[in-house]
């Protein structure tokens, strides 16, 4: 039998290779974008509409999910998975490397990326999954530890100290993978080809799946739930849904996406174009905002994560309406007559705006981990990715449809201090509809015990 010890290594080790290769992601993905802009000769509104359209698999998590939960392969519902869903990726970007010049269009590109999109869902789902299945696991215990222990208030603390920590170590072994892509994707794409790049993240993403498999399931000692069939598994995730505090909380976190027109394909030509910074700017940028991510993730699971989420998340959302008007400055050259030039800028600010949209996973994550039902924890999870994608998707068509509105094009970008203030003001739309997060769950659990 495998040590209580050594199950904890195993999973730990999966998850930070899972995510750490799925933060890396960026590296490609920056290739796809000047492989778009340069090669093909794409505009920034189709480049959004390609970027976004290529997260439709994203959309079927839920599916994925109840699949992970209720379908076992060889005894496991979790490592094959993780395998497929690397497996995927790999077949897609080796392709897109090896493609030859004749057959290479926009087409066969989004087919491509629809399948990478696909099979990054499948591992996401799964690794998703991992980490609810095992913060349940903690949070049984510490509450098992509490009902048998004598002080109380001591195990009560150790058990909130603990909560949120695989979290935590996800997110920044995720957040190490996207510095890394970011970093060495800046300045490789300026020195090897787009083909280059996908086919060194291609080899990667082999070594990835040679690795999950030589993994069993059963040493990560992860709770025995027992498997119901796909019917039972819907029932579960129809019943978790019902519950006001998982429904509304997730119905605000895809708002406080979907009310806003991302402008990111705009803002990477006008940097790109009309700035002319080259792509180590923007490569730094992006690491810039990885290194914000993983010190985002120190900080929630040292100092942060005792907030109520109501109060966290609506102070995020905030901070990136503000990070939106200050962009509106930018465009007018207001920073760079004050003496800051737009590189850095770029560099610190646009790096920070963009992965803010991104610091309301990781609190809202905790949330659902500890609103989520014990046996659904796949399903619930994958439903809750595929509204953020779902909301992203009509996010950057909503980008679309504002920088057609103002007359944006890839010459013409009088229009953007416009669209970004319209921006900004629609990013504190979900400020109105805070009472649907829960203000202190841990509270609640504690009447209820």
């Amino acid at each position: 039998m495998v040590s209580s010890g050594a199950g904890k290594s195993s999973l730990r080790w999966i998850l930070g290779v899972g995510f750490w290769v799925q933060g890396f992601r960026c590296f490609p993905w920056m290739a796809v974008n000047f492989f778009l802009k340069d090669g093909l000769r794409v505009d920034p509104s189709t480049l959004q509409l390609l970027q976004n359209s290529a997260n439709i698999p994203m959309v079927g998590k839920p599916v994925y999910g109840v699949v992970s939960d209720a379908v076992y392969i060889s005894g496991q519902h979790r490592i094959p998975y993780l395998a497929i869903g690397a497996f995927l990726q790999a077949v897609s970007w080796l392709a897109i490397a090896v493609l030859p010049p004749s057959s290479t269009s926009i087409i066969t590109i989004s087919l491509f990326l629809l399948l990478s999109n696909l099979g990054a869902s499948v591992v996401e789902v799964a690794n998703d999954a991992l980490v609810t299945e095992s913060e349940n696991q903690l949070n049984s215990t510490s509450k098992k530890s509490d009902l048998s222990s004598s002080s109380s208030s001591s195990s009560s603390s150790s058990s909130s100290s603990s909560s949120g920590q695989l979290q935590s170590f996800a997110w920044m072994s995720g957040s190490i993978g996207g510095i890394l892509g970011n970093l060495v994707g800046g300045v490789a794409i300026s020195r090897f080809s787009p083909q280059t790049m996908f086919f060194a993240f291609g080899l990667i993403l082999v070594l990835q799946f040679f690795t999950t498999i030589t993994f069993n399931e059963n040493s990560l000692n992860l709770p025995k739930n027992p498997s119901h069939g796909i019917r039972k598994q819907l029932s579960d995730l129809s019943v978790a849904l019902r519950r006001p505090e998982i429904a509304l909380s997730i119905m605000w976190f895809a708002v406080s996406y979907a009310v806003i027109p991302v402008l990111m394909s705009t803002m990477f030509f006008y940097q790109t174009q009309q700035l002319g910074l080259n792509s180590s700017v923007i490569g730094l940028s992006k690491v810039f905002g990885q290194a914000a991510m993983l010190l985002w993730s120190a900080m929630y699971n040292r100092r942060l994560k005792h907030i109520p989420p109501r109060k966290l998340l609506s102070a995020v959302q905030v901070t990136l309406a503000i990070f939106m008007a200050s962009d509106a400055l930018f465009v007018k050259g207001i920073y760079l007559k004050m003496g800051l030039p737009d590189s850095v800028y770029v560099v610190i600010f646009s790096g920070l705006q963009e992965v803010l949209f991104l610091f309301k996973l990781l609190p809202f994550s905790v949330l659902m981990a500890k609103l989520c039902p014990p046996g659904c924890e796949g399903s619930l999870m994958a439903f809750l990715m595929s509204t953020f994608a779902l909301a992203t998707i009509v996010s950057g068509y909503l980008g679309v449809a504002l920088a057609s509105y103002v007359g944006i094009s890839e010459k013409d970008f009088s229009g953007l201090p416009t669209a970004v203030i319209i921006q900004a003001v629609c990013t504190l739309v979900p400020l109105f509809l805070t009472s649907w997060i829960p203000v202190e769950v841990e509270a609640k659990k504690k009447k209820a015990s």
